[in-house]
């Protein structure tokens, strides 16, 4: 069982999976989701971002196409960013001095017990509470 980071949906969006290696092992990752060899959970907000990172570099349209197939996305399941959610990413924020969306990644992970997330993002390393995969 695995949290997803946001930067794993974005990456094979805005690279080309054959050249960019983090494009293409990112893609691997969510084949791996799309045939239920993994299973995984993201948090709702992971959708924001995703629209919002998509809409600055390739428009509004593809942002919102982009959108459209993560809410389809096989075989993840969305974690809703709830009171009890939010209250762990404020206790993680004062610990780490970590973002506040990536202390509610962080959070939604450890609320459902997921030990790892996959991403990219190196802050993530100093979290004791879960362990990072990168994608290299």
């Amino acid at each position: 069982m695995s949290y997803i980071d946001s930067n794993i949906f974005i990456y094979p969006i805005l690279y080309n999976a054959a050249i960019e290696p983090k494009a293409k092992r990112a893609k691997e990752i969510l084949l791996s989701i799309e045939r239920g060899e993994v299973s995984a959970y993201t948090s709702i907000l992971t959708w924001d971002e995703v629209v919002w990172v998509v809409s600055k570099a390739m428009g509004k349209n593809e942002g919102i196409s982009q959108g459209q197939k993560l809410l389809g996305f096989p075989n993840l399941d969305f974690i809703n960013a709830d009171i009890n959610i939010i209250t762990r990413a404020q206790n993680l924020m004062e610990k780490y001095n970590l973002k506040p969306r990536d202390c509610i990644h962080i959070a939604s992970a450890i609320e459902r017990e997921i030990q790892t997330i996959i991403s990219d993002d190196e802050d993530l390393n100093q979290i004791q509470e879960i362990k990072r995969i990168p994608l290299s």
